[in-house]
């Protein structure tokens, strides 16, 4: 599963999806959020839930891509809402993993950026750190 953030850290997303979804990630509850996005399957463990929100999410941005009728911006962001909270759950149970510094705002960066714990006055307006 090492190379589970560094597929993860493939992804890179406009600047207004992933600001939308850290809005959020800090009310992700995986037994409230992942059945309503995994169809109700059984809850896997963090890894494998994160590469299926990567299938659901790629899928979700071929969609935005293309102007798809179908594409719900409000799912995106509750699939990258939930991506960025397994990849916290992940790397809470695997602190041995390296990390990567932020580099650009609109990249998975920003996903690990997001979900590493930053103090409360690191984000402006934020009552509590990510």
């Amino acid at each position: 599963m090492h190379d589970l953030l560094g597929l993860v850290g493939t992804i890179h997303r406009p600047t207004l999806l992933v600001k939308t979804a850290r809005f959020a990630v800090d009310e992700y509850r995986r037994d409230v959020h992942l059945p309503r996005l995994l169809k109700g399957m059984t809850l896997p463990k963090s890894g494998e839930t994160i590469m299926r929100l990567i299938e659901i999410e790629a899928d979700l941005e071929d969609r935005r891509r293309h102007d798809s009728a179908d594409y719900a911006f409000a799912r995106h962001i509750d699939v990258l809402i939930a991506l960025m909270g397994e990849v916290r759950l992940y790397r809470a149970a695997h602190p041995t993993e390296p990390r990567k510094d932020h580099i650009k705002e609109s990249g998975i960066d920003a996903f690990l950026v997001a979900t590493k714990a930053l103090s409360a006055s690191s984000m402006p307006g934020s009552s509590s750190g990510f």
